[in-house]
């Protein structure tokens, strides 16, 4: 059966009065559900100022999250969380629109990865990344939404050139900024001692990924790695808020699927 450990911390960093980020998680309630509907981790950086950012990010994360408690057993993770991060688009934009004047250029990003039997899904809108730290090593297995990034994939713009943007932060999609948001969304399979690390740029702006892949596993544990990684980002800059999790794989379940029904691979 599939088992993981996890660790999750928020912090507004040396600079910020508030703390725009806001993170969740969502856990299987018994063996049962482990199998129906598995783990669901998301962290999302609130943008607009003021206390918009923090009621964008919260109001995103907690429809997802909701969502996600009241999906139909045995979903698939691929068609799910693209449906529910589309729900909290309009639920963030919604409260914009309420909110009048004072709601203008209210947004947030997203990154949202659910686990279940041997895999993981990872959705995301925006500059906010999940890693795949395996045997020392850090992945991206997320693509930055912001104007820089989609110059360079369309050949306008050098990697080099990105990196030194003033305009580096500037993003080319969120949540709330319309009534629709394109999500992209991967499925990776897991092996036991995988572990997966969501961050806001706040982090991943600041340490890179070799030293997050080598604070994660030269800790002793998920939560003194997740103390180091905020503290590092805090020495190394401090000017923004940091949130990162971190989800480990103990063991996986190898399913199959026959007639749109699972059966376990021995």
């Amino acid at each position: 059966m599939l088992d993981v450990d996890f660790a999750q911390l928020s912090d507004r960093g040396r600079v910020r009065m508030g703390n725009e980020d806001y993170i969740d998680c969502v856990l299987p309630d018994g063996p049962v559900e482990v199998r129906s509907r598995g783990w669901l981790f998301a962290l999302a950086d609130g943008l607009g100022g003021h206390q918009q950012g923090e009621v964008a990010s919260r109001t995103a994360v907690d429809s997802i999250s909701a969502g996600f408690r009241n999906s139909a057993k045995a979903e698939p993770h691929t068609a799910l969380l693209p449906r529910l991060i589309q729900s909290a688009n309009e639920d963030v934009y919604e409260t914009a629109h309420n909110a009048g004047a004072e709601g203008a250029g209210m947004a947030t990003t997203i990154v949202v990865c659910a686990l279940r039997f041997a895999s993981a899904v990872v959705s995301h809108v925006g500059d906010s990344r999940c890693h795949m730290i395996r045997q020392g090593t850090a992945t991206l297995l997320t693509r930055d939404h912001t104007v820089v990034n989609d110059q360079v994939k369309l050949g306008l713009l050098r990697a080099e050139e990105a990196a030194t943007s003033e305009s580096r932060h500037m993003l080319s999609r969120s949540l709330g900024s319309g009534m629709f948001v394109s999500v992209d969304t991967r499925l990776v399979q897991l092996l036991p001692g995988d572990v997966l690390l969501l961050s806001t740029d706040g982090l991943h702006g600041a340490v890179s990924a070799p030293d997050m892949a080598r604070i994660v596993t030269r800790s002793p544990d998920l939560t003194s790695a997740a103390r180091k990684l905020i503290d590092t980002a805090n020495e190394m800059d401090g000017g923004d808020n940091a949130s990162v999790q971190l989800i480990r794989v103990r063991s996986v379940e190898r399913m199959g699927m026959y007639r749109g029904r699972p059966y376990k691979l021995y």
